[in-house]
């Protein structure tokens, strides 16, 4: 750390804009590999058929994108002009996510003062690592949802895996929830479960059992969700939930999801018996990720009981599930109640234009949570009053969801009337 720290802020500037380019270059390679229906635009990939042969130079970040225009009676007349921004992009916003977390402290809020401690240098330069991770999963998966409409499992559930190992080994890379008071500058906390409360030493590690066994009913949770289940409850629920076994014991994939939930649960439990601020942070992302996934579910049954049809793709489910792991609980309540209002908006706009009422989510979830990574001092010193309510807000969420219910219910009734009366 201080060897980083003794070169001149402009030398680490320019570093972090070579590193974001070639970062850049990576997550363009990720969106057309891990694709559902892959596609060899990658200068890193091999060229597709009736592509000229590729040079070394099409391999330069940001610049070797404008070599590559011979491609595009293959890949389309300005394929090349997206990558290069995205690169572009990432090159410019690791500088500045930079300056803004480590020099201008804009996480901690406006009235710190520049931290001396080496401790809590580490500490923000572990959460600034964090963000840069996120924020490259979260650009893949975005631009995967904008091309297909669809969330792969290999970004999503390996991410997961990422935010918890993060939140385990180094729970200070989580969200900050204070500002550095003046001479005490190591008194930085991260945001936990309790949090804006002190965190109860019934929550903690060995020999307390009752978060021992929440921590590993998240995890498997999750693992369940993931697996391919059916439910067909026409004929009964008993024989449902036999057609359900019966699809579980077939797929390939139930085997691979419980030995990870056997695994997992070991280490959870290895890092409950270490106890301390690694088994707070570990829990505190255990529980950011299963209730991320969990409001998004409730509101993909939610719409699908009401409109009849699939309101949201699993893959949002899978994304939010990410987004709790690394950022927490607190925040997913915070992102699920400002994304639909970018969502909505370009919603309206693809309606107009392309008549299409059906447009990826996923974009908008990774954008309100990269707006409150980025101004989460002011995002937190504004919810915190909700969340000194403690245990009553996911009542209060569960209000909000019925009520979208009930509003879903009428937007139905009155499309069909409307229908109604215009065949009349």
């Amino acid at each position: 750390m201080n060897v980083i720290l003794q070169w001149p802020l402009e030398l680490r500037f320019v570093g972090l804009f070579l590193f974001g380019a070639c970062l850049g270059s990576l997550i363009n390679l990720g969106v057309y590999r891990l694709a559902w229906s892959p596609r060899s635009i990658s200068p890193w990939s091999p060229a597709g058929p009736g592509a000229p042969p590729r040079r070394w130079t099409g391999r330069i970040p940001i610049f070797g994108w404008i070599a590559r225009w011979r491609e595009s009676a293959v890949h389309g007349r300005g394929f090349w002009i997206r990558p290069m921004l995205v690169e572009t992009l990432v090159a410019a916003a690791l500088p500045a996510l930079y300056w803004w977390e480590l020099v201008e402290l804009g996480l901690l809020g406006p009235a710190v003062i520049p931290p001396p401690a080496d401790p809590v240098l580490a500490m923000l330069h572990a959460q600034y690592l964090a963000h840069l991770l996120l924020m490259s999963l979260m650009l893949v998966a975005s631009l995967i949802d904008a091309d297909e409409k669809i969330i792969p499992d290999t970004i999503t559930v390996p991410g997961t895996w990422l935010g918890l190992v993060v939140a385990a080994a180094f729970p200070w890379a989580l969200l900050p929830t204070a500002a550095i008071p003046p001479n005490a500058p190591a008194d930085l906390d991260f945001l936990r479960l309790t949090s804006p409360h002190p965190w109860p030493p019934a929550l903690g590690g060995w020999p307390e059992a009752i978060p021992l066994i929440m921590g590993v009913g998240c995890w498997w949770l999750w693992c369940v969700a993931l697996m391919r289940r059916t439910w067909y409850p026409r004929h009964g629920w008993r024989r449902a939930v036999r057609l359900s076994l019966a699809r579980l014991a077939r797929d390939w994939s139930t085997l691979p999801l419980l030995l990870m939930g056997v695994i997992g649960s070991a280490g959870i439990a290895a890092v409950w018996f270490r106890g301390g601020a690694w088994w707070e942070g570990l829990l505190s992302s255990l529980v950011g990720m299963a209730a991320g996934g969990l409001i998004i579910w409730l509101v993909r049954v939610i719409g699908a009981a009401t409109l009849g049809r699939e309101a949201m793709g699993f893959g949002d489910v899978t994304l939010m599930a990410m987004l709790g792991s690394f950022l927490g609980w607190q925040s997913c309540l915070i992102i699920f109640f400002i994304a639909p209002f970018a969502g909505l908006v370009v919603g309206l706009i693809t309606l107009v234009l392309r008549r299409d009422n059906e447009i990826p989510y996923g974009p908008f979830l990774c954008l309100a949570a990269a707006f409150v990574v980025v101004d989460w001092a002011a995002v937190w010193n504004g919810t915190i009053g909700v969340f000194f309510l403690g245990w009553l807000v996911p009542l209060v969420v569960l209000v909000c969801l019925g009520v979208m219910a009930i509003l879903l219910a009428m937007m139905r009734l009155l499309k069909a009337a409307f229908r109604h009366f215009r065949a009349w």
